[in-house]
């Protein structure tokens, strides 16, 4: 599925990123995400999150998370006051979500995962955080926890049971 290019860059804010040895990440930029790049960023959530939760969820439900129910969800948490940031290079590659201190929503198009955009974006995200930096996770998302403890961020203790079979963790930057 093509997601769409960034055609017109002059248009779009830009925001310092730290550079990484990768001449592919040095090459990328963060953007705000509005309405005009909504979509973009809908699309890169729905492709991420279905393939990060294909293992544990069932199919039909894996397959309602299409872009436009993305589209809503992100809508509505930018209309209760979350920003919204996506990293593009030739094309949007990824998306986070920040609120005060909380740090969601932050998905890779799978085949541009391991190549350092999720730290840019978590660095980024961090940078953006009124509050002390959080953000939950999967207990069984072994990538992600590696990812934010290396950053540095480590388990408070909480836990929200999904199933009867899976937690989410909550993460601070302490």
């Amino acid at each position: 599925m093509d997601i769409g290019k960034v055609d017109d860059v002059t248009n779009l804010i830009c925001y310092p990123t730290v550079t990484y040895k990768s001449e592919f990440v040095e090459a990328s930029m963060i953007v705000p995400v509005d309405e005009t790049n909504l979509l973009q960023a809908a699309t890169i959530h729905s492709i991420s999150w279905k393939e990060s939760h294909r293992a544990f969820c069932t199919p039909d439900f894996i397959e309602t998370h299409t872009p436009d129910r993305q589209r809503e969800y992100l809508r509505n948490k930018m209309n209760n006051g979350t920003k919204l940031y996506m990293i593009v290079e030739e094309k949007p590659i990824g998306v986070v979500s920040v609120t005060k201190g909380l740090i969601e929503d932050l998905y890779i198009l799978p085949d541009m995962q391991n190549m350092g955009y999720g730290t840019k974006l978590l660095l980024y995200a961090v940078g953006q955080c009124t509050d002390t930096p959080t953000l939950w996770i999967l207990e069984n998302n072994i990538n992600a926890e590696r990812l934010y403890r290396r950053i540095g961020f480590k388990e408070t203790g909480r836990k929200n049971a999904i199933t009867n079979k899976l937690d989410e963790i909550e993460f601070a930057l302490t």
